[in-house]
């Protein structure tokens, strides 16, 4: 029998994510996570527990599923956790460039929407009345 500590349902993972178990059952069908069956029912691992923790980090931070499971897979590399921790820091510094150049396009499209509004409530004060 299997210490319940270190499995978990696939309802748990989902709240325990806040995801669906149809999200989980995604990230199982693509080979990411890989339950085992106990009957009809989903055991999830702890390593399963993070890989999903992981995967759905990098989607936040808006990697692709194959980068951010690239980056897992390292972890099990002949080179280990430095190589992964190496690609890993290049990967945030990446992501840093690119949303700071993002934070810069909008805050420069903030400032246009504002010259455009003011121009527009100009043109409104200085319109004569039909």
């Amino acid at each position: 029998m299997t210490d319940q500590a270190e499995t978990f349902t696939i309802s748990e993972l989902a709240k325990a994510f806040d995801v669906t178990t149809r999200t989980i059952r995604f990230y199982e069908e693509k080979r990411y996570l890989n339950p085992r069956r106990e009957g009809r029912n989903r055991v999830y691992s702890r390593r399963d527990r993070t890989h999903l923790r992981l995967l759905l980090r990098g989607r936040r931070l808006g990697w692709s599923l194959e980068d951010t499971w690239e980056l897992i897979g390292l972890y099990d590399s002949e080179a280990g956790e430095a190589a992964q921790l190496k690609a890993m820091l290049a990967r945030l510094e990446d992501t840093r460039t690119l949303l700071q150049q993002q934070q810069q396009d909008i805050e420069r499209s903030i400032s246009e929407l504002g010259e455009i509004e003011a121009r527009c409530q100009q043109r409104l004060r200085d319109a004569k009345p039909d």
